[in-house]
């Protein structure tokens, strides 16, 4: 789709229900990510999502699609240890939910793993700037390469990235014109979320962009619908037709 110069849509899901709608509007890719740790568990980063979560939510999306290309992350800890248990853990993510490639986040500190999941015939994504799993790190969520060297890096980083062979990379919250650089500079396709409109494509969570969440807009995030009023609206209709003892009529009884 790079060569072609058409952008890819890809959009977060985690359920079957919901991959399965977005599979027949024909969403480009789907990334089951580690923000389910977020936006189906409730915590307050990605680190305590487990493998076994992971591939529960995978298994339900990767059955849903029939076009869509899957992405797995890898949670945190599954990869950061050594290469061998990084392959050992993609090989179990792909044979026991049925993903198109699995997702790691880092530059030059993963480079090895990378190259050894590749090797095993996994496809892997990339995934620079802002990476959740070292929020601890970096001290909070803000923008990621706002200086020349860390800039740099970044730009070194997806190099070394596409040199092993990544099918893809996020870009996430670095100044839209480093991640349009990258993207110039690099055969593999950019996703961006938060890094403008000179990558190769976007992607959100979709709790976020169907507005279903509340007390979070950063700046790169655009509503797509109102699905929490939508959701709001149906289920205060139920309860009134049920009080009222309108639900269910006889034309919904047997």
């Amino acid at each position: 789709m790079k060569d072609a110069g058409e952008k890819i849509a890809q959009i977060t899901a985690y359920d079957y229900t919901t991959a399965k709608i977005f599979d027949e509007s024909g969403i480009d890719s789907i990334l089951v990510g580690d923000s389910a740790s977020n936006v189906m568990c409730g915590n307050d980063n990605t680190l305590p999502i487990t493998i076994e979560a992971m591939i529960y939510h995978a298994k339900a999306v990767a059955k849903a699609c029939a076009h869509a290309f899957v992405v797995c992350d890898m949670p945190f800890g599954s990869y950061q240890v050594n290469s061998d248990e990084g392959v050992r853990n993609a090989i179990r993510i792909m044979k026991e939910s049925g993903v198109d490639a699995v997702k790691l986040e880092g530059g030059s500190e993963v480079v090895a793993t990378v190259k050894a999941i590749i090797a095993a015939g996994i496809p892997v994504v990339g995934h620079l700037g802002l990476t959740p799993q070292s929020v601890h790190k970096f001290g909070g969520y803000g923008l990621r390469a706002k200086n020349e060297a860390e800039a740099t890096k970044l730009l070194d980083d997806a190099k070394l990235l596409d040199e092993a062979g990544v099918c893809a990379l996020v870009l996430e919250k670095v100044p839209q014109a480093l991640a349009a650089e990258v993207s110039k500079q690099i055969k593999t396709p950019t996703i961006g979320i938060g890094a403008g409109s000179g990558t190769d494509g976007q992607v959100l969570v979709y709790a976020d962009a169907m507005g279903m969440t509340q007390g979070f807009k950063p700046k790169f995030l655009r509503h797509f619908a109102d699905v929490r009023k939508c959701m709001a609206d149906g289920i205060a209709d139920y309860m009134r037709c049920v009080k009222a003892q309108t639900f269910p009529n006889n034309d919904e009884s047997y």
